[in-house]
């Protein structure tokens, strides 16, 4: 067998494993994939391939495994104001016992857009987009703080967004 179709092989093998804490493990050549989708989520992949040293099939092929193992999305990101949500909230919630249920419940809302246990004042954070100030109470006052565990709540309301990206790439 050659020896370079040997190297990729392996590569693929490499690739199909997960780290020890469960996660997938990515290559170098994943992350440059990454990184470019980062700067133009309509990159083509023939333009990506160039860019990374491989065909346009087999970047196909790596974004949507990467895709399929979770690594990443590819979206369209908005301003939630220019699109009728005039509300966002980041709200720090305090939670007596388990933390997975009330995590759970807060990410299968459709209004929470980010949820993350934390370490220090607040057991999680919770990004929430509403339209407006009547919905954002809604969802705390009679869906996050109605949560068994939940022992209190503190919001920080968003007065402007002036910066949001995803753009920290994957060092």
């Amino acid at each position: 067998m050659h020896s370079g179709v040997v190297a990729s092989r392996s590569a693929e093998l490499r690739d199909s494993r997960e780290s020890r804490n469960g996660s997938p493990q990515v290559d170098t050549v994943s992350l440059a994939i990454i990184e470019q989708l980062q700067q133009d989520g309509r990159r083509p992949y023939a333009a990506i391939g160039k860019a990374v040293g491989l065909s346009e099939a087999a970047v196909r092929q790596r974004v949507q495994k990467l895709l399929d193992q979770g690594v990443m999305q590819i979206v369209a990101v908005t301003d939630p104001l220019t699109v009728g949500f005039r509300r966002q909230a980041m709200v720090g919630i305090t939670v007596e016992g388990d933390l997975d249920p009330v995590a759970e419940a807060l990410t299968a809302m459709s209004e929470v857009e980010y949820v993350v246990m934390t370490a220090g004042s607040f057991d999680i954070l919770a990004e929430i987009v509403c339209e407006d100030d009547d919905h954002l109470l809604d969802v705390i006052n009679k869906r996050i703080r109605a949560l068994p565990a939940v022992r209190s709540t503190e919001s920080f309301v968003y007065l402007k967004l002036k910066k949001q990206t995803y753009m920290w790439g994957t060092r």
